[in-house]
């Protein structure tokens, strides 16, 4: 079952630079604000969320997270071989992380846009092919997205209406036993 991503998945997991590849194989599922399950509670983290095929491979690309970057606060496992990390978000956006908790995301900062790709390879029908990033189009309210909003809402796109879904706290929390009752 393909899980949808959440906002912090698009708009925050990026910032953290950890190497795409590495996330796709390492059974990356999900980015979340927080985890209700988890004892501990941290301010200004996101919660990674992963069910790795190999426990092995796994534990090298988290022991080279963890020479990577300092930002690791700390992993732990849950029942059924999932696996979360949790991150420390970078400070010097949080003017951004703030806006994008507010559903703004066209009002980012340029600083902040420019830490996604304008474009990103995507294999379609088995063939490679590049594509305008979903960020971009949701920083720039493209008009292929103010389209399909037009088509789907059955209504006339607003200059000043972002073009993306809200953040909605709830969909951005992990909830352990509700995310495997619903795989």
């Amino acid at each position: 079952m393909e899980v949808k991503k959440t906002i912090t998945s698009i708009f925050m997991v990026p910032i953290l630079k950890v190497p795409k590849d590495a996330l796709r194989n390492n059974g990356f599922i999900n980015g979340y604000i927080k985890d209700e399950s988890s004892e501990n509670e941290y301010e200004d983290c996101i919660y990674l969320l992963f069910r790795p095929e190999n426990i092995d491979k796994f534990r090298e690309f988290l022991d080279n997270e963890y020479e990577r970057t300092k930002d690791i606060i700390e992993d732990y496992d849950y029942e059924g071989g999932y696996v979360v990390v949790v991150y420390k978000l970078d400070h010097s956006y949080e003017e951004d992380f703030k806006l994008v908790r507010q559903g703004l995301y066209s009002k980012t900062s340029k600083t902040f846009q420019l830490q996604f790709p304008k474009t990103v390879k995507i294999v379609k029908s088995g063939l490679n092919k590049e594509e305008i990033s979903l960020q971009y189009r949701i920083f720039n309210k493209t008009q292929d997205l103010r389209d399909f909003w037009e088509n789907k809402l059955g209504i006339d796109f607003q200059e000043e209406w972002e073009v993306w879904n809200g953040f909605d706290p709830e969909k951005e929390m992990l909830n352990i036993k509700n995310f495997k009752e619903n795989v």
